[in-house]
């Protein structure tokens, strides 16, 4: 085989969004060395496409916030299948993490005391979610980027990693190719974090940018690393559904938390329905659309509209909604926020009203939108334990969207953008750790050549089968066997 170039650092952090930079940071305050790995440019991860806000209990409002309150929201919000441990650390830190970020340089929105302003989401009891209008995750990927550039690691761009490499049971570095040669890379290193994200591009219709294809799983699983609830996938609520070119594009959270509502196709607010109330949230949302109105102005008297129910609830009552006939124009249903006003709106959602004036020529300030739910989220991943993020591989770490254990069934908005920030540092220190009492070994030139062979093998291989027509049918199986409703039948004819 070609030769190649083979690169040495203490840690390597494959994934640049915010839990890479976030366990970067920790890496190279540690003073070692740290090698940062992205398949795109840097600042350009999927990071930047998250737009609420990000949760914890500051407690800015007003309301009697804790830590307490925000691990019980989380436990219900994922069924109570995430693991304790994991959401009682993210709840106890998160607090300081977004303190952090601030202490970085990120400009969150205001308090008219001047305080970090903290807007309502589905399935937190009090406002929780610190916010920079509707471009956090941007704002977040900005300051990040600006402190790891500081602490000078070294940087990727534009390479794909593709298998990691052992030494017995151990993970002793990487190997893949750089996107614009196509040549290949090797990397040597003490420590791996992966940090990758999901794989929501598994799906037709998806609120995710093309990088999340499910990387990270894949090398771990490759390596001989623990999977779990791989099955849990999240379907955020609003998704575009109009043009057909934007449908899934993501639809923030914020609308509905700041006031806007959900309507069929005859103008009815469907989420009263009783039927989609779950059991664990009666009594909790408000019963009347009078209610609901007055809690847009007095929070802490009024309980909040049923469109504020997690994700998971929202998403399978708009499925019903269409599915009996009441849905919209394009298939999905309205969310209209125009009561609010133009000024409200361009103040607090610039991304939403520019989104849709520029991609379906529509006025959220005159005119409802079309919404449907889309995939956004996987829950499931690497098995990683809470402490140090370590997956069951040594050598190697996990965090971020590629890891699982801490949402359970569901994610409630907003505890994602934290969560990489908590645990994308927990990996860099774990990591940071274990590269200080570890050695460098040699990377075995059995698994590089195999790798090798297979990803050269399409250049020589005679099909006439289109690797894109593959992936087209892949993406359509899942959308049609595996989204909100799940069967035998659809599932099997998926597989």
């Amino acid at each position: 085989m070609e030769s190649f170039e083979t690169f040495e650092h203490d840690v390597l952090v494959i994934g640049a969004g915010g839990a890479g930079l976030r366990a970067a940071i920790s890496v190279l305050e540690a003073g070692l060395s740290c090698g940062i790995v992205c398949k795109s440019l840097l600042g350009k991860a999927h990071t930047v496409m998250a737009e609420g806000g990000a949760a914890a209990a500051l407690g800015n409002m007003g309301e009697p916030d804790s830590w307490e309150v925000h691990f019980r929201d989380t436990m219900i919000g994922g069924q109570f299948l995430a693991n304790p441990r994991t959401v009682e650390i993210f709840a106890k830190e998160a607090p300081e993490r977004v303190l952090e970020l601030e202490q970085y340089g990120a400009v969150f929105d205001r308090t008219p005391e001047g305080l970090i302003s903290e807007r309502p989401f589905g399935g937190h009891t009090y406002r929780r979610l610190n916010h920079v209008g509707d471009r956090t995750g941007l704002e977040l990927i900005r300051t990040l980027q600006d402190k790891v550039v500081s602490l000078n690691p070294t940087v990727y761009m534009e390479t794909t990693i593709t298998r990691l490499i052992k030494e017995g049971d151990r993970v002793v570095g990487a190997f893949g190719y750089r996107r614009g040669s196509g040549r290949f890379v090797a990397f040597r290193a003490k420590a791996v974090v992966l940090a990758t994200g999901g794989w929501g591009r598994m799906y037709k219709y998806t609120s995710n940018s093309w990088e999340s294809t499910g990387d990270g799983a894949m090398l771990a699983y490759e390596a001989g690393a623990a999977l779990q609830d791989m099955e849990m996938v999240q379907f955020h609520p609003t998704g575009m559904i109009w043009p057909p070119g934007v449908r899934g594009l993501l639809v923030t959270e914020g609308v509905r938390g700041d006031g806007g509502v959900l309507r069929n196709n005859r103008g009815e607010r469907f989420m009263f329905n009783p039927e989609y109330m779950p059991d664990n949230y009666k009594g909790k949302f408000a019963e009347t659309e009078e209610e609901a109105a007055k809690w847009l102005d007095d929070k802490k008297n009024y309980r909040r509209p049923p469109e504020l129910l997690p994700r998971d609830v929202v998403s399978r009552a708009i499925y019903k909604e269409v599915l009996a006939g009441r849905g919209s124009e394009h298939g999905g249903v309205y969310l209209d926020i125009t009561h609010r006003g133009a000024d409200f709106i361009k103040r607090r959602l610039p991304s939403m009203y520019e989104q849709f004036m520029a991609l379906g020529e529509v006025d959220i300030t005159k005119q409802p939108m079309e919404v449907y739910p889309t995939i956004h989220y996987t829950m499931g991943g690497i098995r990683a334990e809470p402490e140090t993020c370590a997956t069951t591989v040594p050598g190697l770490f996990a965090a971020g969207e590629c890891s699982a254990g801490l949402h359970g069934a569901n994610r409630l908005g907003g505890n994602s953008l934290t969560d990489i920030l908590v645990f994308g540092k927990r990996a860099g220190e774990g990591a940071a750790a274990y590269a200080k009492t570890a050695s460098f070994a040699p990377l075995d030139q059995a698994q590089i050549e195999a790798e090798a062979a297979i990803l050269l093998d399409p250049f020589t291989n005679t099909g006439r089968e289109s690797p894109y027509e593959i992936t087209r049918e892949l993406q359509e199986a899942m959308q049609e066997g595996a989204m909100i409703a799940r069967t035998e039948e659809g599932l099997t004819a998926c597989l």
